[in-house]
């Protein structure tokens, strides 16, 4: 199964997706009880589609791992397909993506740091030494 043949209101969804961008985690109440949702975005050869993360699966799958969607469900919400595993589905992560913790860190401080210079003001890795990283590690 592919993207571009998933349907509104499908059921017995069988697909493997790259996971392509992650939103934030949002906490909710319902029956009493507290859960976790967070939107990503995941994609194949043929398309994209939203997909939601529930509670576990938000802390499992990364930007750029490769999941597979077993028995999942497609809804629509306001015109836009949206895949989920739901409660009878499975989402397993079945390649990791290619970049390291450390390296995504690097890309992150590298294009904070380039924002900053745009800004004319002092690059993040000069405001905080090393030492001081240390010192409140050791809090």
């Amino acid at each position: 199964m592919q993207v571009k043949d998933l349907k509104p209101r499908q059921g017995n969804v069988n697909i493997e997706l790259e996971v392509v961008e992650i939103g934030e985690t949002r906490e909710f109440q319902k029956f009493g009880n507290t859960g976790r949702v967070a939107n990503a975005i995941a994609k194949d050869s043929t398309g994209k589609i939203k997909v939601s993360l529930w509670n576990d699966d938000v802390d499992k799958v990364n930007v750029g791992d490769r999941i597979k969607i077993t028995n999942g469900y497609v809804s629509e919400f306001q015109g836009e397909k949206q895949l989920s595993a739901g409660r009878l589905g499975k989402l397993e992560v079945i390649g990791k993506g290619e970049l390291k913790e450390t390296e995504e860190v690097d890309k992150i401080v590298r294009e904070v740091e380039e924002e900053t210079k745009k800004r004319k003001k002092k690059p993040l890795r000069d405001e905080v030494t090393e030492e001081e990283i240390e010192e409140s590690e050791m809090e």
